[in-house]
């Protein structure tokens, strides 16, 4: 496994690099890390006044600030990390590496705040998360526990998306550690009333039976966790099963990783978007919004 770190100075990117680090059954299996640090340019009157030699200097030194104790931290836990620094922007030369990096997983701390435009708008993770198509694993407020073992939720709708999450954690099981207790989450609407939108939005009775219903609801879970079950099953992993009645698939996934105490909760997203909402979507989004719990989205074009 393949795993691309950027990371500065910050406490948020300390944690993602001792999250990689407490990863016992991951680092056993040799995996490639490599972290990189991005260094802005100082302008071209400051460079012609300072000279080549000085301000080469100072763009290592800076580097070194962010890298040598990330590296430091890794090869304690066993971990072999590349490291290198690119002077130029996080919008362009950050992009463009992450873009083009033949990673499988980008990892990186995020300040956890959880209102979506605290989250992500302006953010190196912002620019990250509209600019590749690859897994992203952000880790946010809430303390990831130093255990192997990961309590793990991935969300489920149905759709291709979700599909490729329960592959990426088939496929990367050693990521989430020896032991790793997985849920599936899947949330179907309330089929016995349904809101009539107007000035006054008011609910009304579908006139489906119970027993109608929740044959339908059986029936869209069972149809959404197979295909998981399968995947996952493949990789030695048993998973049980959260299935929740809801208007809203965010907000319910939301509250469920928190009263859960998930360490962890992988969903699907869109990969490229020209905003934020195209780059994770609309049920991810409400997610971040909503809970401070490690997001993992595996990325599809």
């Amino acid at each position: 496994m393949r795993i691309l770190m950027p990371v500065d100075s910050s406490d948020f990117s300390k944690a993602a690099v001792e999250f990689v680090a407490s990863r016992e059954t991951l680092l056993r299996s040799a995996p490639e890390v490599e972290l990189v640090n991005i260094q802005f340019p100082v302008s071209l009157r400051v460079a012609r006044a300072l000279g080549k030699e000085i301000v080469q200097s100072h763009y290592e030194a800076e580097a070194a600030k962010a890298l040598e104790p990330a590296a430091m931290l890794l090869k304690r836990a066993g971990a072999n990390p590349a490291a290198r620094y690119v002077v130029g922007t996080v919008t362009h030369d950050l992009a463009s590496i992450v873009a083009n990096d033949r990673a499988d997983l980008i990892v990186m701390g995020s300040h956890g705040e959880t209102g979506l435009k605290k989250l992500l708008l302006g953010s190196v993770t912002s620019t990250v998360a509209v600019s590749c198509t690859k897994p992203l694993l952000i880790l946010r407020g809430a303390p990831m526990p130093k255990r192997d073992s990961l309590n793990v939720g991935i969300a489920l709708d149905g759709s291709p998306y979700g599909t490729a999450v329960a592959r990426f954690v088939a496929e990367h099981r050693e990521l989430f550690g020896a032991s790793p207790s997985v849920s599936l989450i899947h949330v179907v609407p309330d089929l016995t009333r349904i809101v009539v939108p107007g000035w006054i939005e008011r609910e009304v009775p579908t006139g489906i039976k119970p027993e109608q219903v929740e044959a339908m609801q059986k029936a869209a879970f069972d149809n959404v966790f197979k295909p998981a079950h399968a995947l996952l099953a493949g990789a030695g992993i048993k998973a049980a099963e959260v299935r929740l009645v809801a208007a809203v698939p965010g907000e319910a996934i939301a509250a469920h990783a928190i009263k859960a105490e998930l360490d962890l909760l992988a969903m699907g997203s869109l990969g490229y978007g020209a905003s934020y909402h195209g780059s994770l979507g609309s049920v991810a989004t409400r997610v971040a919004e909503r809970c401070p719990t490690a997001l993992l989205l595996v990325r599809e074009p």
